[in-house]
């Protein structure tokens, strides 16, 4: 091991794939270059972090940053930024932009719009559609793509495949795994009058538990057909966590902090419409069901589903109010607190944020702290009490579910291939996110 980096972390307990521990690490051109005693070794810049914790690079792998033409609600600098100052090093943005992300143009419009503009590394979902299926093995091949994106139930944005023969189309054409937001769309065209004016109560009824089921049913029925992979996004009930326990074969599976931490009724008593998002927050039977597909190892990864838009657009009357709500710089200290809660272990949280994310996607250099990887690390104090608020959010919109929230453990420096981007609250690096590489 060598003996001179360029800046050393000291003095922190490590939290990675082979447990916890006290060790320094090295980091020499971005990269990580020594792990262990380092206290006899030189360097540039010595950085003590005693009394901290420094966990593998947070990768949020489902934000929405609404660039380009929904830039009112966030675009990429302001979505970045509030990543980095919540902890989260790296995060895959999805195609439900306007135009649609969709064809190589838009894609590579995308990543000219982040050259020196994202403050965290990133990458970029495309959308399937039935118009550019043949375009599809193309498409996820391009550099900084995780895969295609494919909406069953609608959404925010124009994507839309609810039909089999739609959908089993973009599965006989790709060869990575493809990510579903798995909710039936006739079922919801069929239940509309469930929908009670201004009542955001009324969003799960709607969009009810067999709405969920019956596309999750039809999805992985698919899947075994074409015999590909698929990765079901936000999962938001307990019955579905069996289901796709049948199937891990097949099915990675993604659920949310919101889905974790919020429930009905009180959600919506207290948020009202800023509780609405797509699939609905539910019941408490269904957030256990979900904490119990974390404690079975049946949940891969953990998603902020970062889903920002103004609170004009929030305030307006249900169901006119758009869904979906704020997530990935509140996404590291809510599940901080929900480790110190005793919901889940730090490991099992560092399992489904950077190891969980590489092993899906096959993303290179990141995921874990090892010697070769990319130097992402997220430093965190879990013993830091704080109340997030609406103030602290770096979104375009600021506002947050969670504002006034108190919690248990927060991130006081975000890492990106050894420069730290944020620390204790101060954005003090300029924007160099780079495109996430994959295998």
């Amino acid at each position: 091991m060598p003996n001179a980096f360029d800046v050393i972390f000291k003095n922190a307990t490590v939290v990675n794939h082979d447990g916890i521990g006290a060790r320094d690490i090295g980091v020499t051109d971005g990269r990580i270059a020594g792990l262990g005693d380092l206290s006899g070794a030189d360097a540039g810049e010595s950085i003590d972090c005693a009394g901290l914790t420094i966990m593998p690079g947070v990768i949020d792998s489902q934000v929405h940053f609404r660039e380009p033409g929904l830039d009112h609600k966030e675009d990429l600098e302001s979505g970045s930024r509030a990543a980095v100052m919540g902890g989260v090093t790296a995060v895959f943005e999805m195609p439900n932009t306007n135009p649609l992300t969709t064809s190589v143009e838009t894609l590579e419009d995308k990543f000219r719009r982040a050259r020196d503009r994202m403050h965290c590394d990133h990458a970029f979902w495309v959308g399937g559609t039935h118009d550019n299926v043949a375009d599809l093995p193309e498409l996820e091949r391009q550099p900084g793509v995780p895969g295609v994106k494919v909406f069953m139930g609608s959404s925010t944005g124009d994507l839309l495949v609810e039909d089999d023969a739609g959908v089993r189309a973009i599965l006989g054409a790709i060869s990575k795994r493809a990510a579903f937001h798995s909710e039936d769309e006739p079922r919801l065209r069929d239940r509309q009058d469930e929908r009670r004016a201004c009542d955001p109560s009324s969003h799960p009824i709607w969009r009810d538990v067999e709405t969920a089921m019956k596309s999750t049913r039809r999805l992985l029925a698919l899947a075994e057909e074409t015999g590909k992979r698929i990765h079901v996004l936000h999962i938001s009930t307990a019955d579905e966590m069996p289901l796709l326990a049948r199937h891990k074969h097949l099915a990675s599976v993604e659920v949310t902090a919101n889905h974790l931490t919020l429930a009905a009724p009180d959600a919506y008593e207290r948020l009202g419409t800023y509780a609405q998002m797509n699939p609905p927050v539910r019941d408490e039977s269904h957030r256990e069901g979900i904490w119990q597909g974390v404690a079975l190892g049946i949940a891969d990864v953990l998603g902020s589903d970062h889903a920002p838009h103004t609170r004009a657009e929030k305030d307006k009357p249900y169901p006119q109010s758009p869904s979906g709500m704020t997530g990935v710089q509140t996404l590291v200290p809510i599940m901080l607190d929900h480790v110190n809660a005793g919901r889940l272990s730090l490991e099992r949280l560092v399992d489904m944020t950077s190891a969980g994310p590489q092993r899906l996607f096959g993303i290179a250099g990141k995921g874990r702290i090892a010697v070769g990887y990319d130097a992402d690390l997220t430093i965190v104090d879990l013993k830091r009490s704080q109340t997030i608020t609406d103030d602290w959010i770096a979104s375009k919109c600021g506002w947050t579910p969670y504002h006034g929230q108190t919690v248990t453990g927060w991130p006081v420096g975000t890492v990106i291939r050894g420069t730290r981007v944020m620390w204790d609250g101060e954005l003090v690096a300029p924007s160099r996110g780079l495109p996430v590489r994959f295998t």
